[in-house]
C-alpha cells in the first residue's frame, strides 16, 4: 500500500473516532471514505476490505436506504477485480433498494453499472450473447432515467447522461453498428460542448476513447489518431493513471494496425510504466506485456513478407523465359505457392491492402493454370480483403463469385465457406434476414458435405442473428443445444476425417522450394500450399475485438494465422500454411477439419444427387477439386423409382430426411423434412422430384420452362429401365398448385412449404416425345459407370432445330466425363454442328472427336465446330490435320479462348487451305509469327469470309498490314475482330483499303485506342453504294462526340447498321445530345446499342432514352456506368439517407427527437432533385416500349423502381429483372442479360 497522504490520515482519524463513539452511520460513511480513496488509487483489494466493512455496519446497524453507496461501491470495486458473480450480486441488490425507495438516481446508477458488468462478461466470454442482450436492456433502461431526469431539469445529473451516450456507443459497436456507435458518441460530445462541461472531464475521455476504437475499425486512422490523443491527454490532465494507460494501448494498436511497429512498442512501453505504477493492474499489465510479443512477432512476419515479395519478384522475371516452354505451369505453381504465403503473412499483420493485392495476382495465375478451385479460393480471399477494407459491396461481389466457382465444381466446402461470409458481409450492412438465408445455407452445404467445423460456425451466426438481430429466444435456445450436442460431437472425435485425392496443379510442382520459408509463428515448416489449397481455419465461436482499452491485440504468438473478420462471431477464412498431419482443435485457430470428405448423401433422391453437382471423377489430367463433396458412383441400373414388382430398398439411394408412403404404385417418395431444404418438390404421376430452384432462374426469377426441363429430365431418370429404353421423354404441359394450373412459380404463396415438405407442386404431362440423343447418352452413362450430368441432359433434352445441330457448351465437361457424349454422338453417327464451348476439355477429347469422325459415316455436308474456352493446346489442331474427313467438312471453326500459342501456326495454316469460311482464334495467345502464317495461307481462290483475331497482344503492325493486304484480294470476306490490337497509320490505311475493296458487314476493332480521327477515317471509307455495315465495334477507341456528329450526317450507315458498340469513349454530355439526335433520325435502324462508361451524365441517359419514344428499331440498350462522379456520390447519399429513415433501428430512444432537425437543406434538396429525376426517367423507360434489353447498372440508382415501370408496361412477353446491389438489367423474356458469357454475346 502506498504511504498514507494527508487525506486519507484524516479519513482514518475521522473512522476511528466515530467507530470509539459508536456513531454506526458515521463509521459507515467513513469506511466507504476510505475505500473510495484506495479504488482511485487503483488499490481494489484494499478497497473492497473497507468497502466490507461499510457493508457490515450498514446491514447490522443502519436503516437499508443506508445500503445504496455501500451495494454501489462494492459492485464496482467487484466488477474492476473481475468478480463478475459477487459484482452482479451487490449491483442488483443497489437496484431493487433503488426501486423501493423510489429513488431514480440511484436506478439509474445502477443499471448503468449492471449494464458495464455484464457487457464486460461479453467480452470475456466464448459466446455470451445472453450478456450483451442483458447490457444492452440495462443501459437502454439507464437511457430512459437519464432522459427523465434531464427533463426535470437536474443539471446535477449532467454526468450520468453523457456516460449513458457512451455506454450506448459501446454496445452498437459489440453489435458491429459502427456508424450508429459514431452517432452516439459524437451525440455526447455535442451535450458536453452545449453543457460547457469543462475540457478535462472523465465523461469526455471516455468518448474520445471509444471513438477512437470505432474510428480505428471503420479505418479513419486520423480521426481515430486525434480522438485517441485527446483521450490520452485528459486522463493525464486530471491524474487518471488506467485510463492514461488504456489510452496508450489504442495508440499502440492504432500503430500495429498501419505497421508501424517501432511506435507501437514506444506506446506500449509508456503504458506498461503506467500500469506498473497500480498495484493492482496486473491484468492489464499482462495484456501490455502480451501486446508488446505480438508487435515484435508481427516484425519478424513483415520481414519475412518483405523476403517473399523479392522471391516473388524473381518468379515473375523467370516466368518471362518459361512461357511457351513445358516448364511454364510448374512456375505458375510456384508462383501460386508464393502468393498463398504472401496472403497469409499479410493477413497475419492485418496488412489488407497488400492481402487484396496478393489475392487478385493469385486469381491470375489461377486463371492462367485454368484451376477452377483456385480460382474459387482466390474469390474467396478477394472477398475477405474487401470486407476488411469495410467495402462491403465489393466483398458481396467476390464471395458470390466464389460461391458460383465452388458450386460450379461441386466443392461443397468452398460453397458453405463463401456462403457464411457473405452473411457476415449482409449482417455488416444491416441486411440481417438476407444475413440469416445465407448462414442457413451455409449450415444446409455443411450438413450434406459433413463439415463439422463449417457447421459449427454456421449454427453460431444463425443463433447470433436469431438472439440479437431478431429477439428469438425460442430459435435461439433450439440452436444452442444443436450447437452443444455439436461440439460435444467433435470433442469426442465421432468423425473421422478422410483426405480425398488431389487436383492436377495440387500435385504438380512439389519439386519446388517451397518448404524454404518456415513459419516463424507456428514454430514448424510449412506444408507444400498445393496441397492444402482450401484450409479452413475456424476461430473461437465469438471473435469480439475487445475494444475495451485492456485488450490485447487479435492476433497472438500462437494464433496469429487465424484472422477473424467479424467481431461477433467466428468467421471462415483462408490460410494455406497447415501441416497436415497437425491433430484437429475445433475450438483453436488452426482446425483442419476442413480437410476431411466422406461419401455423401443428401435430403433428395440419390440419383438427383450424383447429378446435381455434376462432379466428374478426379484423375491428374482435370482441374478437379481435391475437397469436392461427391456422391457415390451410380450406374444407370440406379436411376429409378420403386414399382409393384420390384421389391423395395429404403436403404438404398434414399436419404433418411425423406418420408415414404404406400400409394397404389408401392413405395414412392413424399417428402423431404430437412429444414433447411432448399429444393422444390413436384408429384409426377406417382413419383417425387425434387428441383434446386437456384438452378432454374432466369434473372431473379424462376423460369417456368427452364423448370419444366429438369423436371421432365430428372423424371425420366426416374423411370425404370425398360420404360427409359423406349426413349420417350415428357414434355410439360403445365404445373398445378392446389387444383389451379401455375402461370408463374414466382407467384407460389410460400414458396418455402413447397421446400420442407408442407406440399408440392402438381406436374401434368401433355405428351410423351422420342428423345434419341437423350437415351443414347444415358445409355452410355451407365456402360461407362457414370452419373448424368443434368447440365448436359437438359441441353439435349433443348436442342431446337435437330439432333444434329448439338449445343453442350458450359457444362463443366471434362475429358472423363465428355466420354459417355462422345460414345453416344458416335452411335447417334450424324453431326452438323457441335458447340463444346466454356467447358474444361483438352486434347484428350480433340483425339476422342477425330476417332468420331473418322468412323463416321458421314463424309460430307458442312461442319460448325465450337470448342471455345476449353483447355485446348496446339495438339488440338493437328488431330483435325490428321482426321481427312474433319478437315474436309470444317467450315467454320471457333477455338478462341485456349492457349495454343505459336505452336499451332502450321496448323491453321493447312486447315485455312481448305474450304474454311470462319475462323476465330480470339485470345489464344499467338504472335506475329502466326499471323504471318495466317496471311501465307490465304489466296485469291480462298473461301474465308470471317476471321477473328482480337486479344491477342503481341502482333506487330506490320503483321496487320499484310494480313488486311491479303485479305482485301479475296472474293468475299465480310468480318474481321482485331479487338485490342494496335492499329497504327499504315494499318489503318490497310483497313481503309478493305473496306473499299470488300463488302465488310463486321468490323471489331474495340479497345484500339484508334481516337475520333481515325474513326472518321474509316467511316468515310464506306460508300453509299457498297455500304453493307451490319455490326461496328468501336469501344474504348478514345472517340469524342465529335465522332457522333458526324456518324449521324452518314445517313447511309446509320440506315445499316443493326449493332452498335461505342462503350468506354469519353462522349461526355455533348455525346449524348448527339447520340439522341442519332436515335430520333428516322434513318436509324439500330437494334443494339452499347453506350456503357460514356460519361453521358444522368441528364444524357434521360435524354437518350427520351428520344426512344421517336425510335420503334432499338431492342438492347446498354447505359450501364454513365454518372458522373458528383451525380452517382450525390444518388449514392440521398440513397443511404432514405434507407436510414425507412429502417431507423428500434434502439432509439425519446432522446433521438433532440437530432432529428439536423438533416441539412441540401439533402433536403438533393432528395427532392432526385424523385422528380426518377420520375422523369421512368417515364422514358415506360415510354420505349419497344425495348427488350435495358442495362442502367452502377449509375446511383435503385433497381426496384424501374422495374416497376417496367414490368407494367405492355411489352408482349414476361418480363425480368436482376437487381442486385448496383446491377440492374432489366429485359423480357427470352432475351437474357448477364447470364450469356462476354464471349459468346454480340460484342
Amino acid at each position: 500500500m502506498k504511504k498514507d497522504d494527508g487525506q486519507l490520515v484524516a479519513a482514518r482519524r475521522a473512522y476511528r473516532n466515530a467507530s470509539d463513539e459508536g456513531n454506526r452511520q458515521e463509521e459507515a460513511r467513513w469506511a466507504n471514505v476510505i475505500g473510495d480513496i484506495f479504488k482511485n488509487r487503483g488499490e481494489y483489494v484494499e478497497a473492497l476490505k473497507w468497502f466490507r466493512l461499510d457493508y457490515e455496519v450498514s446491514i447490522k446497524y443502519l436503516p437499508e436506504k443506508h445500503l445504496l453507496p455501500t451495494c454501489q461501491s462494492l459492485g464496482e470495486v467487484y466488477l474492476r477485480l473481475h468478480h463478475f458473480e459477487d459484482a452482479l450480486i451487490y449491483q442488483k441488490r443497489h437496484l431493487d433498494l433503488a426501486k423501493d425507495t423510489d429513488d431514480l438516481v440511484e436506478q439509474q446508477r445502477a443499471s448503468t453499472q449492471l449494464g458495464r458488468t455484464y457487457h464486460e462478461l461479453f467480452l470475456k466470454s466464448e459466446n455470451d450473447q445472453t450478456s450483451l442482450r442483458n447490457a444492452k436492456k440495462y443501459f437502454i433502461s439507464a437511457m430512459k432515467l437519464a432522459h427523465t431526469l434531464k427533463k426535470s431539469n437536474k443539471h446535477t445529473f449532467l454526468k450520468e447522461y453523457i456516460d449513458v451516450h457512451n455506454n450506448v456507443g459501446m454496445v452498437e459497436m459489440d453489435l458491429d453498428n459502427l456508424e450508429e456507435a459514431e452517432k452516439w458518441l459524437l451525440k455526447g460530445l455535442q451535450i458536453c460542448d452545449e453543457e460547457e462541461v469543462v475540457e478535462n472531464d472523465d465523461g469526455r475521455t471516455r468518448l474520445h476513447h471509444n471513438l477512437g476504437n470505432v474510428y480505428m475499425e471503420l479505418r479513419k486512422w486520423d480521426k481515430a489518431r486525434i480522438n485517441i490523443e485527446k483521450d490520452i491527454v485528459i486522463c493525464k490532465n486530471i491524474g487518471h493513471c488506467q485510463g492514461e494507460a488504456k489510452g496508450y494501448i489504442n495508440l499502440g494498436e492504432l500503430h500495429y494496425r498501419v505497421q508501424k511497429y517501432e511506435d507501437a512498442i514506444l506506446c506500449y512501453e509508456k503504458a506498461m510504466n503506467l500500469a506498473k505504477c497500480m498495484d493492482d493492474e496486473h491484468a492489464l499489465a499482462d495484456q501490455i506485456h502480451q501486446n508488446i510479443k505480438v508487435v515484435k512477432e508481427a516484425t519478424k512476419v513483415m520481414e519475412d513478407l518483405k523476403k517473399e515479395e523479392q522471391n516473388l519478384k524473381k518468379l515473375i522475371r523467370n516466368m518471362v523465359l518459361a512461357r511457351g516452354t513445358s516448364g511454364e505451369r510448374k512456375c505458375l505453381l510456384q508462383q501460386n505457392a508464393s502468393l498463398d504465403r504472401l496472403i497469409e503473412k499479410s493477413s497475419i499483420i492485418f496488412a489488407w491492402k497488400k492481402h487484396c493485392e496478393f489475392a487478385k495476382k493469385k486469381k491470375k495465375i489461377a486463371s492462367e493454370l485454368c484451376d477452377k478451385e483456385k480460382l474459387g479460393d482466390s474469390y474467396l480471399v478477394i472477398g475477405e480483403s474487401y470486407q476488411k477494407l469495410r467495402n462491403f459491396n465489393k466483398a458481396t461481389k467476390w464471395y458470390t463469385k466464389s460461391w458460383e466457382t465452388y458450386k460450379s465444381i461441386g466443392n461443397m466446402e468452398g460453397q458453405a465457406l463463401a456462403k457464411i461470409n457473405l452473411g457476415d458481409v449482409l449482417d455488416s450492412v444491416g441486411k440481417w434476414s438476407d444475413a440469416l438465408e445465407a448462414f442457413s445455407e451455409g449450415y444446409s452445404i455443411a450438413c450434406q458435405a459433413n463439415l463439422l467445423s463449417a457447421q459449427l460456425s454456421a449454427l453460431e451466426n444463425m443463433h447470433y442473428s436469431h438472439m440479437i438481430r431478431f429477439d428469438n429466444h425460442e430459435e435461439a435456445r433450439r440452436l444452442q443445444s444443436k450447437i452443444e450436442k455439436l461440439k460435444q460431437l467433435i470433442s469426442n472425435n465421432e468423425v473421422e476425417p478422410l483426405r480425398d485425392s488431389c487436383s492436377e496443379t495440387d500435385t504438380e510442382g512439389d519439386d519446388s522450394p517451397q518448404k524454404s520459408n518456415v513459419s516463424k509463428i507456428h514454430g514448424n515448416d510449412e506444408s507444400a500450399f498445393d496441397n492444402a489449397p482450401l484450409i479452413s481455419l475456424v476461430p473461437k465461436s465469438k471473435g469480439t475485438k475487445h475494444r475495451t482499452s485492456t485488450k490485447s491485440l487479435e492476433a497472438s504468438a500462437t494464433s496469429m494465422s487465424s484472422q477473424i473478420v467479424s467481431r461477433k462471431r467466428g468467421r471462415l477464412v483462408l490460410s494455406d500454411d497447415e501441416d497436415e498431419n497437425k491433430q484437429q482443435h475445433v475450438d483453436g485457430s488452426t482446425s483442419n477439419e476442413f480437410k476431411s470428405r466422406q461419401s455423401l448423401n443428401s435430403h433428395v433422391d440419390e440419383h438427383q444427387d450424383a447429378i446435381s453437382g455434376c462432379t466428374p471423377p478426379v484423375h491428374l489430367e482435370e482441374s478437379a477439386c481435391s475437397h469436392k463433396g461427391r456422391s457415390p458412383t451410380l450406374t444407370a441400373e440406379d436411376f429409378r423409382c420403386s414399382r409393384p414388382h420390384e421389391p423395395f430398398d429404403a436403404s438404398h439411394g434414399v436419404s433418411e430426411n425423406i418420408r415414404l408412403k404406400n400409394g397404389h404404385s408401392g413405395p414412392i417418395f413424399d417428402a423431404c423434412e430437412d429444414e433447411y431444404c432448399k429444393h422444390l418438390i413436384f408429384k409426377v404421376e406417382d413419383d417425387f422430384v425434387h428441383v434446386e430452384p437456384v438452378s432454374c432462374k432466369l434473372g431473379d426469377k424462376l423460369s417456368m420452362e427452364h423448370m419444366k426441363i429438369e423436371v421432365a429430365c430428372l423424371y425420366f431418370l426416374k423411370l425404370v429401365k425398360e420404360n427409359r429404353s423406349r426413349g420417350l421423354l415428357p414434355i410439360i404441359q403445365h404445373f398445378k398448385c392446389g387444383g389451379e394450373v401455375l402461370e408463374s412459380l414466382n407467384l407460389l404463396y410460400t414458396p418455402k412449404d413447397y421446400m420442407c415438405g408442407k406440399c408440392w407442386i402438381e406436374v401434368s404431362i401433355d405428351r410423351w416425345v422420342p428423345k434419341r440423343l437423350v437415351k443414347l447418352y444415358v445409355d452410355c452413362c451407365k456402360d461407362l459407370s457414370q452419373s448424368p450430368n443434368l447440365k448436359l441432359l437438359k441441353k439435349l433434352y433443348s436442342l431446337e432445330v435437330s439432333e444434329d445441330e448439338i449445343d453442350v457448351s458450359d457444362c463443366e465437361l471434362e475429358d472423363i466425363s465428355a466420354a459417355p457424349l462422345l460414345n453416344a454422338l458416335h452411335l447417334h453417327k450424324t453431326v452438323a454442328a457441335l458447340n463444346l464451348s466454356h467447358n474444361l476439355l483438352g486434347n484428350e477429347t480433340m483425339e476422342k472427336l477425330k476417332n468420331l469422325f473418322l468412323s463416321s459415316s458421314q463424309k460430307y455436308g458442312g461442319l460448325v465446330l465450337d470448342l471455345h474456352c476449353n483447355r485446348f493446346g496446339p495438339t488440338a489442331l493437328f488431330q483435325i490435320c490428321e482426321c481427312s474427313v474433319l478437315l474436309s467438312r470444317l467450315e467454320v471453326v471457333n477455338i478462341s479462348g485456349n492457349r495454343l500459342t505459336d505452336g499451332c501456326a502450321s496448323y491453321l495454316s493447312t486447315i485455312l487451305q481448305n474450304s474454311l469460311y470462319s475462323l476465330n482464334v480470339q485470345n489464344c495467345s499467338i504472335t506475329s509469327r502466326t499471323i504471318q502464317k495466317v496471311t501465307d495461307s490465304l489466296n485469291s481462290e480462298s473461301l474465308l469470309s470471317e476471321l477473328f483475331i482480337g486479344y491477342n497482344s503481341s502482333i506487330s503492325g506490320n503483321a496487320i498490314v499484310n494480313l488486311l493486304d491479303k485479305l482485301a484480294t479475296l472474293k468475299s470476306f465480310s468480318q474481321i475482330n482485331l479487338n485490342s490490337i494496335k492499329l497504327n497509320k499504315n494499318a489503318i490505311d490497310s483497313l481503309c483499303n478493305l473496306i473499299k475493296t470488300s463488302c465488310l458487314s463486321h468490323l471489331m476493332i474495340g479497345d484500339t485506342s484508334i481516337g475520333t480521327e481515325r474513326a472518321i477515317q474509316l467511316s468515310d471509307s464506306w460508300s453509299s453504294e457498297n455500304c453493307e455495315l451490319v455490326k461496328l465495334d468501336l469501344s474504348y477507341c478514345l472517340l469524342t462526340s465529335n465522332y457522333i456528329i458526324k456518324l449521324v450526317t452518314h445517313a447511309y450507315l446509320i440506315s445499316s447498321i443493326l449493332h452498335l458498340n461505342l462503350g468506354g469513349n469519353p462522349l461526355m454530355q455533348e455525346g449524348s445530345i448527339a447520340l439522341a439526335s442519332l436515335v430520333k433520325s428516322p434513318n436509324c435502324c439500330l437494334k443494339t446499342v452499347d453506350l456503357s462508361k460514356c460519361q453521358l451524365g444522368l441528364g444524357g441517359i434521360l435524354g437518350i432514352l427520351h428520344s426512344l419514344t421517336d425510335n420503334m428499331s432499338i431492342e438492347e440498350l446498354n447505359l450501364s456506368e454513365n454518372a458522373l462522379e458528383h451525380e452517382y456520390d450525390t444518388l449514392v447519399k440521398v440513397k443511404a439517407h432514405e434507407e436510414e429513415e425507412v429502417n431507423k433501428d428500434t434502439f432509439e430512444l425519446e432522446v433521438a427527437a433532440d437530432s432529428e432537425d439536423d438533416e441539412t437543406p441540401c439533402v433536403d434538396h438533393s432528395f427532392e432533385s432526385k424523385s422528380t429525376f426518377i420520375q422523369q426517367l421512368s417515364s422514358a423507360i415506360s415510354a420505349a416500349k419497344q425495348l427488350r434489353v435495358l442495362d442502367i447498372s452502377n449509375n446511383g440508382l435503385s433497381g426496384e423502381t424501374f422495374y416497376a415501370t417496367w414490368s407494367t408496361n405492355s411489352r408482349g412477353c414476361l418480363t425480368q429483372s436482376h437487381i442486385q446491389g448496383s446491377t440492374i438489367h432489366l429485359s423480357v423474356e427470352p432475351n437474357q442479360c448477364c447470364s450469356i458469357k462476354p464471349c459468346c454475346t454480340r460484342f
